[in-house]
């Protein structure tokens, strides 16, 4: 028996460890930036913090909050809604994660701001994920989510690489965001494909899952190797 078999055969077991990997993961990764955000006060980092934090509760609610509500014979009626809130916070992930990157290029208020969960610019990535999640809601699929995550992690890896080359050379964060950031890429690509054109083909979803797994676990290594925390 191969790998692929084994683990499609205990899918529900690998789900749930899959998911306390990547909960773990982002658990780990907001402790530690988030002690180096209160010495630096830098605000890419805060940003960087808060798009795990996201990551953090999409996981937790698809997988973890569905399991034992899977035993209530509410959720099957109500089920739908994990869903929603599960693409919901993973489409504001992508783009907090983005805005991490971009923050210098956009004209910040002098004024320091008071949270970085509720502000102006975290309005709009709240209204736009909302609209991204209605419109796939009336559509019945994820067609709006797919385009705008890979369009997101398109110019992720662009803005990654030519931070990468501007460090070429260093022991310095942004090969792992670079690495990072191209695994994610590919990982929703082939959801994409999954989705939408071989009805979420078990091979196939298990890569993207390893893919995710490393993209994680690659974040939290570059963040334990850049704080030394």
């Amino acid at each position: 028996m191969d790998v692929s078999s084994f683990i499609i055969q205990n899918k529900e077991v690998f789900k749930l460890v899959y998911a306390f990997i990547v909960i773990l993961a982002c658990f780990l990764i907001v402790l530690k930036t988030h002690k180096l955000f209160r010495i630096s006060l830098h605000r890419g980092i805060r940003y960087f913090r808060n798009a795990f934090f996201f990551y953090g509760i999409a996981f937790a609610i698809r997988y973890f909050l569905s399991f034992f509500l899977s035993f209530d014979k509410a959720f099957i009626e109500y089920g739908f809604l994990i869903n929603l809130l599960f693409e919901y916070f993973l489409i504001m992930a992508g783009f907090v994660l983005l805005y991490s990157l971009l923050w210098r290029k956009i004209d910040f208020p002098r004024k320091k701001e008071v949270s970085s969960l509720f502000n102006a610019r975290m309005f709009i990535f709240y209204l736009l994920a909302l609209i991204i999640v209605i419109l796939d809601y009336l559509w019945g699929g994820y067609y709006f989510m797919f385009f705008s995550q890979i369009l997101v992690f398109i110019s992720a890896t662009i803005i990654s690489y030519s931070n990468y080359r501007k460090n070429k050379g260093k022991v310095y964060f942004p090969q792992f965001y670079l690495i990072a950031m191209i695994l994610s890429l590919v990982a929703w690509g082939l959801n994409a494909l999954a989705g939408l054109y071989f009805h979420w083909h078990q091979g196939i979803m298990i890569n993207i899952y390893l893919f995710n797994i490393v993209f994680f676990l690659i974040f939290l290594y570059g963040v334990v190797k850049a704080t030394k925390i």
